[in-house]
């Protein structure tokens, strides 16, 4: 499925690296075999040392064009979610030094993300944060590119489905299965947080399962950036089920809404449902805001104690709030058997392990919009210049693809491999730090979301 104001831009402008205008011939590099020697059997070390070599690096501008993708680079096999801002495919990449290998592929209008600040800034938020933040629970970004009218992400397929669908069909979790999914879950967040970055979306439906049955967050388009410790920020945004009081207050908030989000889904995969609902939204509203809390019996001592300490309304009270964050959390008893060391490894066996037949069965997703024909629509919008100067950046080649792509190679300085310029690569540690205009952009403020952000309850599946 995928979510409404999901999409991704780009505080970095990745230039365009003119191509060799002529190939290297054979005898003009040395390769290095899967052991890393060097085929003439010198030692590797001792050929860099060399002073007839230099070092070629591999990154995407060095490669030239050769990774750089686009939408012909990939056969749409499916449709896995749909939402106000485009599609979600399921695709097949056709060529490359990864032809074949199954993607996951949003598709986002660009005439309906310029239409007001609100969803441009959702979509740089996702687009910056996909690129800098790697992590083992939270979805990967490949591949970012741009046609005259549209965005693409190019995202690691997650076979699994949503946690949602198979909360759904367990009706509640057992502890120990809970237990899994939040001790995965908490390492995503905290990870984040250490980024600066608040998440802000916490719900069964933005939390997918690979093909293995592991955790990973997606959905970006809410995020904060560059929150630092203390700092709040006051949008309204959310899924009123799972938002902190202090965001419905409107009275400034910070990382501590993740872990009353975390409390709630807690209580709804031990339960079956979030802690507060109601009929319409100004009700949910009033239960989370005063009403009672009701844990039922059959909820161990443990479990009932973190939800207690995940779900009280005044954020300085609440269990994760301040400079430890997630350290009280994965503290308490609820967690006492978890090996965190085991958990941010990968190495606990998921309780459920997706029955899948093949790389690309989609299965675990929606019938509904697996059953229609994957069609990516022509969009003949036509963007003024300045309009479509807020895309500049977009494109994007992931660093793993890149070293899948390349085996470590040595060129002579007699023939140079010629590539140009040194394009500067901003660090993954500020996502702004390079973003710089010398007019101003949509993506120059700091404001208020109305309550139409609110509810992003929509299609993802990665």
């Amino acid at each position: 499925m995928m979510a409404s104001n999901a999409g991704g831009v780009f505080d970095i402008e990745l230039q365009d690296v003119e191509g060799s205008d002529q190939d290297q011939s054979d005898d003009e590099s040395i390769e290095l075999d899967e052991a890393g020697n060097v085929c003439d059997g010198r030692d590797t070390q001792e050929l860099m040392n060399a002073e007839a070599t230099e070092e070629y690096p591999i990154s995407e501008q060095t490669v030239g064009q050769d990774q750089k993708a686009g939408p012909n680079d990939f056969e749409l096999r499916k449709v896995l979610g749909k939402g106000g801002y485009g599609k979600v495919f399921q695709v097949r990449k056709c060529n490359g030094k990864d032809a074949g290998k199954i993607f996951a592929m949003k598709v986002l209008k660009k005439a309906t993300i310029v239409r007001n600040q609100k969803d441009t800034a959702h979509t740089k938020a996702e687009r910056n944060i996909l690129e800098a933040v790697k992590h083992p629970f939270i979805v990967d970004l490949k591949y970012a590119f741009q046609t005259g009218g549209k965005l693409y992400l190019i995202m690691e397929y997650l076979s699994g489905g949503e946690l949602f669908m198979h909360l759904e069909r367990e009706g509640i979790f057992l502890e120990d299965t809970a237990c899994f999914y939040l001790s995965e879950i908490v390492l995503a967040l905290e990870h984040l947080h250490k980024q600066g970055i608040i998440y802000r979306d916490l719900k069964p439906e933005n939390i997918l399962l690979d093909a293995l049955g592991h955790v990973k967050l997606t959905d970006f388009g809410l995020c904060k950036e560059q929150i630092g410790e203390g700092g709040v920020t006051h949008t309204f945004c959310g899924t009123i089920e799972y938002m902190a009081p202090e965001i419905l207050m409107r009275v400034g908030h910070g990382k501590a809404v993740d872990w009353w989000s975390l409390g709630a889904l807690t209580y709804d995969m031990l339960t079956g449902s979030p802690p507060f609902t109601a009929e319409n939204r100004k009700k949910t509203i009033e239960k989370i805001l005063k009403g009672k809390l009701n844990l039922p019996p059959y909820l161990t001592p443990d479990a009932r104690d973190l939800i207690r300490k995940l779900l009280k309304r005044q954020a300085n009270q609440r269990l994760g709030y301040g400079v430890q964050d997630a350290v009280p959390i994965k503290n308490h008893a609820f967690f006492k058997t978890c090996n965190w060391e085991d958990v941010a490894a990968r190495r606990v066996e998921p309780p459920f392990k997706p029955a899948l037949a093949s790389e690309d069965d989609a299965s675990l997703f929606d019938s509904k919009f697996t059953k229609q024909p994957p069609i990516d629509s022509p969009d003949d919008t036509m963007l003024s210049e300045s309009a479509n100067m807020v895309f500049q950046g977009f494109t994007y080649v992931a660093p793993s693809v890149l070293e899948d792509s390349f085996k470590p190679h040595v060129v002579r300085a007699r023939s140079p491999r010629k590539h140009s310029g040194n394009i500067f690569r901003p660090p993954f540690n500020n996502l702004q730090h390079n973003f710089s205009q010398t007019q101003a952009t949509p993506f120059d403020f700091d404001t208020k979301y109305s309550s139409e952000a609110m509810d992003t309850s929509t299609p993802k599946c990665f």
